[in-house]
């Protein structure tokens, strides 16, 4: 397993879920950290609990205040004088069939998901461009790739985000600079509690499908194996879930049988 001693990583959503555990699994191999999200409490447990707590840095941010980021990108080098690795976790789902969503959340859920993610990148991309080096790690889904019912704007973020950062691969790649885009499957995390219904308000419950999930623990660990490979993409859930992106290249009818299925 690579050892980051000394690198810089700054993660996004490290309050809970795959950005909590991507800290613990970044911060046991070395590296420095600046870690992000809203809550700052949260990010104080999650400071207290990585391997080296002097070593973590705390930058509280709302995804949605796209007008914010910017700044923040200037502070985050401020306080390392660098940044090596930018993992862009934060994010929130939804819950809803396409007919009882508003509007209000199709925008939210883009504003936080895809502009968010993306401003914060394009600030970022400067500091990488100037030293000519750096890595995007880009936390998709697999409805990045798959369509799922009550899912239509969480998909339709992911699949902008993939769009966009397969765009920035081309016009990067003789640098440098480097993209790996991660498609989770079901992972044990609290993002269907925190997901919007269709009016906007949280949806406040468990998924049976997620509470199958692996554990963010095993998917930082693939995801840190996915950047000691130099892998530019990685699909990490169970067995069925890998099989299904499989199925979905070769035979997405068959695909589409399946996950329709999931609204039922």
């Amino acid at each position: 397993m690579h050892k980051f001693q000394d690198t810089v990583v700054w993660i996004t959503g490290a309050s809970s879920g795959i950005g909590e555990a991507l800290a613990y699994g970044f911060a046991k191999r070395g590296a420095k950290l600046v870690l992000s999200a809203r809550r700052e409490q949260e990010l104080v447990r999650v400071k207290a609990g990585c391997k080296d707590a002097t070593a973590v840095e705390l930058l509280t941010l709302d995804m949605a205040r796209t007008d914010e980021l910017p700044l923040k990108v200037e502070a985050a080098i401020q306080m390392m004088g660098t940044i090596d690795i930018l993992v862009n976790c934060a994010g929130i789902s939804q819950r809803s069939f396409a007919i009882d969503t508003s509007m209000n959340v199709y925008r939210k859920i883009m504003e936080v998901n895809y502009f968010g993610t993306i401003q914060l990148s394009l600030a970022v991309l400067p500091h990488f461009t100037t030293k000519n080096k750096g890595q995007f790690i880009v936390i998709s889904s697999v409805t990045g790739k798959v369509g799922l019912p009550m899912r239509t704007a969480y998909s339709a973020a992911k699949h902008a985000l993939e769009g966009f950062f397969g765009a920035l691969r081309t016009e990067t790649w003789k640098t440098n600079i480097k993209i790996l885009v991660v498609r989770p499957g079901a992972i044990r995390t609290n993002i269907a509690d925190n997901a919007l219904k269709g009016d906007g308000q949280l949806f406040n419950k468990k998924d049976p499908i997620i509470e199958k999930g692996i554990s963010p623990g095993e998917c930082a660990d693939a995801i840190l194996r996915a950047i000691d490979e130099n892998k530019n993409e990685l699909e990490v859930g169970s067995a069925r879930e890998k099989f299904l992106f499989t199925l979905n290249r070769f035979l997405p009818r068959v695909t589409f049988n399946i996950v329709k299925k999931l609204g039922e």
